[in-house]
């Protein structure tokens, strides 16, 4: 990061957060209306900032009065004296009077305060492609100039002229009694606003000219007697109807947590009517028992949320997998995440909210700090104990499942917050010294958690060849031969296998560049994760869960790498050209270790996840994670009621969404015909074997096209979702979650169609042996005929031996000369078939080149299969003789009857 970078990162972001925030959260209310959400932006923010500008406004009157107090005093020395002599005198005289000439730039904080609000406002909306095209009322486009009047070819923008008319009203109202110059001033702002603005986005132009219709009834509110009772009263009226609209709200859709954040937001709208009179009197009575603001209690606070939101929670997320967040071809230290966030964190608690203490007066800074002491305490108590559990999370900080809590989960988290919070406002009124020690410590604590965390993340991240990650490294190649007999082994991740026949219904010219694929709608997988499915899917039935942990004087890891390198080895021995690319947690690394090859010098190995994503991708990638870092410390940190407002459907209310997790993957399929080398086989190869992983499968990303060639940022309901029924049998389309899940898999069959496609071209088609297969499935809840057990789709339970679809993996198979239309198998299979296929026909009595076992799936139909239903899924900690500990489930002939389901042992490493 430079430096340039740093200081917006504490002086800006915080603000453009708040920007961001605000306005997709309204516009998700809202309905998807950019006009309403400009307007509760505007709203939101000038409620937000309305203390610090009547205090700055404060100021300046005092400034002012203070000024005309003294000015015949120095309009006389200035008369009398000269030189030196007359500044001597002032200086004097300044003194007497408890004076500085500094104290003029009082009278500058509102315009100090206005410029990096500006200027956040600028950088959003200015570019905000969300306004392209989007209608508001007379306004055609958000994203353009208004235009609203034409004078023959000549276009006038009316919102700058009207922007700029308030601002002039509300100047004159509020300069009366002021000297020429301080008016001067103001309406010169006015003309520099009215030119600067005035070719700019309609959108932004609205935004600014309700800021400044804001400031004038905030001027007049100024002149009218009892300003905070008025105002008290149109929050309340404001408050009921939002309540009001989350009733109905909650009527159409049955979220109840969008029935809870609108009546909570309502609710804290309505209190200041019948609690101002109660807060006047708390704040009268707070003298009384020697309530005096607390520096102390402040920074404690401050660092409190400081550590806990930049520092802790950044650091604890990427220690439990440090080396999936290292992008390849362009290396960035995962720490650095770190460093960003706690620049945001800055800036947020300490610089702003600093900002804010030094503005208020006495009373409200005491009543400031303990209300940061609250959020601090019941931020950890949020993040320690009810941060729920989502599935697994992806580097770009997004998890599997939807962020949704069931109405009694968030009233229970409230009254926990609301206990805690009475503790620590009665703590710190009665043992302010005791209340900042513990927050110190608390603090101390985190800072010790967090250094333990970047220790463990520098540790991992030094395993790693930082080299391999640049784009100084040869880009794969997958060479196929015309002559001989090829073998594909394609491990489509999380490819889930239910979703096949609707694909190919939904697109028939897809079915077509299947041609001679059969299609396997009965086959298991032995785990719900990467770590347990991959060893079968690439060294058969001896690497099974079961079959590993029975071999428990060896590593994990060395049974992994074994299995890893089953079929290339043997393939290698067999005289084939072997290419193995992205072998999945090879070294039990994220990033794959290819050295587990190494005494195979005729293997070509490589890394092409990330390798083939644009840089501008890449940049975007890093910068998102940058921001969301923060951002997601503030979701784990709040309460349950607004996490899912905040996480937004993983954008965590970004307008610019990063699809790079999925574009490091889809890109690699997209230049798969690149990758390609066809030639004869005139080296005495007799073929060629190629074994790679591709992760595109494996995102929940909706597309905005029926090419699916472009993800899109579609988190508010616009991209239709429908059922699909096929054979009598539904496939529930629902949710994003859902309908991403589907697309990320039609993206990657298209891709690799267009590949088929280029093999057809190439002449090597009919002589390649092509499998596609999955290292498991994963539970979405979309067909019922899989729900099993006590199942509810609505509450979302996340039970895997309620759902087989997390075992139920993709498995396709094209062999030698096969032709005509994509055919379906109804026949019991496991992904631990796939050596079994690539070698069948082609080696004669096939054995395991590191066991001497035969290679064949005899085992498949001695006895019932054993799945291991785990979370451990993480190979930094499942990492010894044996997997830890999981329930086993026994699955005979068809995963699609109930009765052929058992659970045979719960928390064991051998299911017998």
């Amino acid at each position: 990061m430079s430096l340039l970078s740093m200081l917006y990162s504490v002086l800006l972001m915080p603000i453009q957060l708040l920007f961001e925030t605000v306005f997709t959260a309204a516009y998700y209310v809202s309905d998807s209306k950019a006009g309403v959400a400009i307007v509760a932006l505007s709203l939101a923010i000038n409620l937000l900032i309305l203390p610090l500008y009547r205090r700055a406004d404060a100021m300046q009157e005092e400034e002012r009065l203070t000024e005309q107090r003294l000015r015949p005093g120095v309009e006389h020395i200035k008369k009398t004296f000269h030189g030196s002599e007359r500044t001597m005198m002032l200086q004097t005289y300044y003194r007497q009077n408890h004076y500085s000439p500094l104290y003029t730039l009082r009278g500058a904080v509102s315009l100090l305060l206005e410029i990096p609000f500006f200027i956040a406002a600028y950088r959003f909306l200015s570019g905000l492609s969300l306004l392209q095209g989007v209608t508001f009322g007379p306004i055609a486009d958000l994203g353009v100039p208004d235009g609203l009047i034409t004078v023959g070819s000549l276009q006038i923008n009316v919102l700058p002229v009207l922007m700029t008319a308030i601002n002039v009203v509300s100047t004159v109202i509020f300069t009366k009694g002021y000297p020429l110059k301080s008016k001067l001033q103001l309406y010169g702002m006015a003309a520099f606003f009215l030119v600067f603005l005035y070719d700019s986005p309609a959108g932004l132009v609205f935004y600014w000219t309700l800021n400044n219709l804001f400031s004038l009834v905030k001027t007049i509110f100024y002149k009218i007697k009892n300003p905070e009772k008025t105002l008290s009263v149109l929050l309340f009226v404001s408050g009921i109807l939002l309540a009001g609209y989350g009733v109905l709200s909650y009527s159409r859709s049955g979220l109840g947590c969008t029935l809870i954040t609108y009546l909570g937001i309502g609710a804290v709208l309505c209190v200041p009517l019948p609690a101002g009179r109660v807060i006047k009197k708390l704040l009268a009575k707070l003298p009384e028992i020697k309530a005096l603001p607390s520096r102390k209690m402040f920074f404690a606070a401050s660092l409190l949320l400081t550590l806990l939101t930049g520092v802790l929670i950044p650091s604890s997320v990427i220690a439990d997998s440090p080396q999936e967040f290292i992008v390849v071809g362009s290396f960035l230290h995962p720490v650095w995440y770190v460093v960003s966030s706690l620049l945001t964190a800055v800036g947020f608690f300490m610089l702003w909210m600093g900002i804010f203490y030094w503005l208020f007066s006495k009373k409200v800074k005491v009543v400031f700090e303990r209300v940061l002491l609250v959020l601090g305490v019941t931020g950890v108590i949020n993040y320690l104990f009810f941060g729920g559990h989502f599935g697994t999370m992806s580097p770009d900080l997004s998890y599997e499942r939807e962020m949704l809590y069931t109405p009694g989960e968030m009233l229970l988290n409230l009254a926990v917050i609301l206990a805690a919070a009475a503790v620590v406002v009665l703590l710190a009124n009665k043992k302010a010294r005791v209340a900042c020690s513990a927050a110190a410590v608390a603090a101390a604590a985190m800072l010790c958690m967090s250094v333990i965390n970047i220790s463990g993340i520098v540790s991992s991240v030094s395993e790693v060849d930082t080299e391999a990650m640049t784009d100084t490294q040869p880009k794969a190649a997958f060479t196929l031969s015309k002559e001989g007999q090829n073998v594909v082994v394609i491990m489509l991740d999380r490819a889930m296998g239910e979703y096949v026949p609707y694909i190919m219904s939904e697109y028939p010219a897809l079915a077509e560049q299947y041609s001679g694929f059969t299609y396997y709608s009965n086959v298991i997988s032995y785990g719900a994760h990467t770590n347990f499915g991959v060893p079968a899917l690439f060294g058969g039935y001896e690497y099974t869960p079961l079959e590993m942990n029975k071999r428990n004087t060896e590593t994990l890891v060395s049974k992994h790498n074994e299995a890893l390198k089953m079929m290339p080895v043997l393939f290698d021995r067999q005289g084939y050209d072997v290419t193995v690319s992205d072998p999945p947690y090879a070294g039990y690394k994220e990033i794959p270790d290819l050295s587990i090859y190494k005494d195979y010098p005729d293997i070509k190995t490589y890394i092409t996840f990330g390798t083939m994503a644009d840089p501008a991708d890449t940049d975007q990638m890093i910068a998102s994670r940058h921001r969301n870092f923060f951002c997601h410390s503030i979701v784990k940190a709040a309460p349950r009621c607004l996490q899912w407002l905040l996480y937004c459907d993983a954008t965590y209310c970004s307008q610019s969404v990063s699809f790079i997790e999925l574009n490091k993957s889809y890109d690699v399929l997209k230049k798969m015909p690149e990758m390609t080398q066809v030639k004869e086989s005139d080296d005495g190869a007799k073929g060629s074997f190629i074994m790679f992983e591709n992760d595109t499968s494996h995102n929940s990303v909706m597309f905005a096209d029926e090419d699916f060639l472009t993800p899109t940022n579609d988190l508010y309901g616009s991209q239709s979702k429908g059922n699909i029924t096929l054979d009598g049998v539904t496939l529930h389309l629902e949710s994003q979650l859902q309908v991403g899940s589907y697309h990320s898999n039609i993206a990657a069959y298209m891709r690799l169609g267009e590949w088929f496609d280029y093999l057809r071209e190439q002449g090597v088609y009919d002589n390649t042996r092509i499998i596609l297969a999955a290292d498991h499935g994963w539970g979405r809840g979309q067909i019922s005929e899989l729900m099993f057990g006590d199942f509810d789709r609505a509450e979302v339970l996340y039970r895997r031996h309620n759902d087989p679809e997390f075992f139920f993996p993709l498995l396709m198979v094209k062999d030698f000369g096969s032709s005509g239309p994509l055919m379906t198998s109804g026949k019991f299979m496991t992904n631990a078939d796939v050596p079994t296929l690539a070698v069948q026909g082609l080696i004669e009595n096939p054995t395991n080149p590191f066991t001497g076992k035969p290679i064949d799936n005899s085992e498949k139909t001695a006895r019932d299969q054993y799945i291991l239903e785990s979370g451990e899924y993480s190979v930094h900690h499942n990492n010894g003789k044996t997997f830890l500990p999981g329930q086993w489930y026994t699955v005979h002939d068809s995963i699609w009857n109930k009765e052929n389901w058992q659970l045979v042992a719960e928390n064991s490493v051998m299911p017998y």
